[in-house]
C-alpha cells in the first residue's frame, strides 16, 4: 500500500485521537505525500536530521519526540510547536530559558518512564509531584500533558502500562484543574506507536506516534 493508503486506513482506525506521523529517516518528498493525504502533525527524533530537510516540508504542525540533549534545546525551541520528550527538570529549565530568548511560550509534554526501566529516559512516578511544583515557576513553558514509551512487549502486555499511564494522567489533571497553575494544562496523553496504537487508544491515548505503519520499515 502507498503512504496515502496507509495513512487513510490509520486515520479511520484511530477516530478522534491525534496522529503524529513519525518521520525519522523519511525524506521530505514522502513526508509531503503524507501531508497532502491528510497528515497534520509530523514528529521528528533528531534535530540534525530535521534541519537538513525542514525547508522542503509543507506547512504542518511539528513535534519533537526524541531524546533532547541540553545543547540542542535552542534549535528545538526554534523549530517545534510541541516538544513531547521533556525528561528532566534541567531540560525544562533550558527550554524555558531559550523560549524566553525568542519571546515564545514553548508547549511541552513530560515524558514518563512508566515501566521504570533503567535504560529509558523519563520522569519516575515518585519524582513527578516535585517536578510539577518546580515547573510551575517556569514562565515560558506550557505543560500540555504526558508522553510515555512502555516496555517493548506485545500489545496486550503493554496494556497495563497504558492503563497505569491513563490513571496518572487523570489524577494529575484533577489536581491541576482549578486554574491556579497557569502553565499546567493536562489535555494530551501521547502513547502508542505502530505496533500497539489501538491498545493505547482503547486505554485513553489522545495522541499516537506512528511511523513504520505509514512509511514502511526504516532502512
Amino acid at each position: 500500500m502507498s503512504v496515502s493508503e496507509n495513512l487513510g486506513q490509520i486515520l479511520h482506525e484511530i477516530g478522534d485521537a491525534k496522529l503524529v506521523c513519525v518521520t525519522k529517516t523519511v525524506d521530505s518528498e514522502r513526508i509531503n505525500e503524507a501531508i497532502r493525504a491528510g497528515a497534520f502533525i509530523i514528529g521528528e527524533n533528531r534535530i540534525q536530521e530535521y534541519e537538513e530537510k525542514y525547508e522542503n516540508i509543507l506547512p504542518c504542525e511539528k513535534h519533537f519526540i526524541g531524546h533532547l540533549q541540553k545543547n540542542k534545546v535552542r534549535q528545538a525551541v526554534y523549530h517545534f510547536d510541541l516538544i513531547q520528550s521533556v525528561d528532566s527538570i534541567k531540560v525544562a529549565e533550558e527550554i524555558d530559558k531559550r523560549a524566553k530568548d525568542i519571546d515564545k511560550v514553548q508547549h511541552v509534554l513530560l515524558q514518563i518512564n512508566i515501566g521504570e526501566e533503567s535504560q529509558k529516559f523519563g520522569f519516575l512516578l515518585n519524582e513527578l509531584v516535585k517536578t510539577l511544583k518546580d515547573i510551575r515557576f517556569l514562565e515560558n513553558i506550557m505543560v500540555d500533558g504526558f508522553m510515555c514509551i512502555p516496555p517493548y512487549v506485545p500489545p496486550e502486555q503493554a496494556r497495563p502500562y497504558f492503563t497505569k499511564m491513563k490513571t496518572l494522567f487523570d489524577d494529575i489533571k484533577r489536581e491541576y484543574s482549578s486554574g491556579k497553575h497557569g502553565n499546567i494544562d493536562m489535555k494530551e496523553l501521547s502513547m502508542g506507536m505502530s505496533g500497539d496504537y489501538m491498545v493505547a487508544i482503547e486505554e485513553g491515548a489522545t495522541m499516537v506516534r506512528i511511523g513504520s505503519a505509514i512509511f514502511g520499515d526504516r532502512k
